[in-house]
């Protein structure tokens, strides 16, 4: 495998990070961004490594294993908040994100900053400061003042695998570790189990790595009925209702074949928003 990867932009502000499946855009604003950039650089070198060391274990259902990196242990953290089966691997995205986003502010005067991880973000504010992301249904704006400090986004037609059918499922939370694990289950959520029109395969005959196992992953979803698509989100809002009373997650957005679900402090609305 080629090593680490590091370069600014063409807009000389962002700075770029490539190794392997890790693919980061970081941005820092403030007179403290060369600092910054120089230990995220620094960081990187081995976030990769560390995570390929401990990975048997990564792919096994989270329970109560000790690990030894941080951004591994990251993803156990966010992941033992779920009751239903989950690996520390589907909050690795966000769990780098957060990661390289603590190390490179430490110490440091930062207006705001951000780390980008293919879609999984995770972004510091100070007061005043606030951050633009694109939603499974449009732009999120979370100001300083806001609890969420991470975005992520899961759906069938995404990065990975998912047990479910949404297009996309958009989630905010305290840390982009904790959003890309929630976004991944209230994906998989997202479903109508048993409907011809959704095509499964195994997900160990797709990529015999998987840490999902011989479960079944979503391939292909044919056009379904409005209500159809309605159902299918409506177990999904569900689920995200049950993280947002349980104080996991602040909001999430559901997508499926053009009908969309918003899901915002239903602990205290217990209403859902159709768009």
């Amino acid at each position: 495998m080629e090593a680490p990867q590091a370069a600014l932009l063409p807009d000389g502000q962002r700075l770029h990070l490539h190794h392997g499946p890790i693919d980061l855009i970081i941005e820092v604003f403030g007179n403290a961004r060369d600092a910054c950039y120089a230990r995220a650089v620094g960081r990187f070198q081995t976030i990769l490594s560390e995570l390929a060391d401990e990975l048997t274990a990564l792919c096994r259902q989270t329970g109560s294993h000790d690990f030894k990196g941080a951004t591994a242990r990251r993803m156990a953290q966010a992941t033992r908040r779920f009751d239903r089966f989950v690996t520390p691997m589907a909050a690795v995205a966000g769990s780098v994100a957060d990661e390289m986003l603590t190390t490179m502010i430490a110490g440091e005067d930062v207006e705001k900053a951000y780390v980008n991880n293919g879609g999984d973000v995770a972004f510091h504010l100070s007061p005043g400061q606030s951050v633009k992301v694109a939603g499974a249904s449009g732009p999120i704006v979370i100001k300083f003042e806001d609890a969420p400090r991470g975005f992520a986004t899961s759906g069938w037609r995404g990065r990975s695998y998912s047990l479910g059918i949404a297009d996309a499922v958009t989630v905010a939370a305290r840390n982009a570790a904790t959003a890309d694990a929630a976004a991944t289950l209230i994906a998989n959520a997202v479903d109508l189990p048993n409907h011809p029109k959704v095509l499964r395969s195994k997900a160990t005959d797709l990529s015999p790595d998987s840490d999902l196992g011989d479960r079944l992953v979503t391939t292909e979803v044919g056009v379904l009925t409005e209500a159809e698509a309605q159902e299918a989100l409506s177990a999904g809002a569900t689920y995200a209702e049950h993280l947002i009373a349980n104080a996991i997650i602040t909001e999430a957005s559901l997508t499926l074949q053009g009908q969309t679900i918003i899901a915002s402090d239903l602990a205290k609305t217990k209403d859902l928003t159709h768009a």
